[in-house]
């Protein structure tokens, strides 16, 4: 499964024909930006400000922080191409991207980190591999630092509910994607907090609105965009 998994990627980011893989950062990581600054100025967002991008993919993300607020730090994605593609694109930039499965402890110092992203990455892992991903993340987060935590959402989206009945994954709340044969796992909004509420102060969890259309048919696949600072 490792394999194929890894061979998708490849494929996608070397020839995208599933997803429409972009090189333009994230409007949510944006978003989350604003809010630091409004609560903290750039106290988290400086040229001494430490990232890591956990699935990093092309490093637009981390580029965007870079580029913006002249962060540095490490991007870590298993598929060889998109780390060359992030090497590429990252220039001169004070970052650095590896290739390292997502399940594999992070290679950074203890508390070391003053943000990190876990975006559409770690819903690939099973529960005891999210569980060591989130102590791995809380143990090279300085005190007070930052997670941007996005995934899908489960609550509301019928397109979930439907994988998860037609094509049940190995645990409970994962479906097997139909098309690339890879388990994802689905949040519920009160599973988000209940994961993180005792090791991080959860600010703000924004919910996508598009997932039905006018007609009230589904749409696009839901998901949550969550503020997470370390406790």
């Amino acid at each position: 499964m490792a394999k194929k998994k890894h061979n998708f990627w490849n494929r996608e980011y070397g020839n995208a024909t599933h997803l429409a893989l972009s090189a333009t950062h994230s409007e949510d990581l944006e978003k989350f930006t604003r809010f630091l600054i409004r609560k903290s100025g750039k106290q988290f967002l400086n040229v001494t400000a430490r990232l890591v991008d956990i699935g990093c993919g092309n490093g637009r993300n981390a580029i965007f922080l870079s580029k913006t607020f002249g962060m540095h730090g490490t991007g870590y994605d298993f598929s060889e191409v998109a780390i060359k593609e992030a090497v590429h694109a990252s220039g001169d930039l004070p970052l650095t991207f590896e290739k390292r499965l997502l399940s594999d402890p992070i290679p950074l110092p203890n508390e070391s980190v003053t943000l990190a992203l876990d975006m559409m990455a770690s819903h690939v892992l099973k529960e005891k591999e999210r569980e060591a991903l989130r102590s791995e993340i809380l143990r090279v987060l300085k005190p007070g630092g930052w997670l941007f935590f996005k995934t899908f959402l489960r609550d509301g989206d019928r397109h979930a509910e439907r994988l998860l009945e037609e094509n049940p994954g190995p645990e409970e709340g994962m479906y097997f994607h139909p098309e690339i044969k890879i388990p994802e796992y689905v949040w519920w909004e009160q599973d988000i907090y209940s994961f993180f509420e005792p090791y991080f102060t959860v600010h703000k969890l924004e919910r996508s609105h598009k997932h039905i259309n006018k007609r009230g048919q589904a749409w696009k696949r839901r998901t949550a965009s969550v503020y997470l600072e370390k406790r």
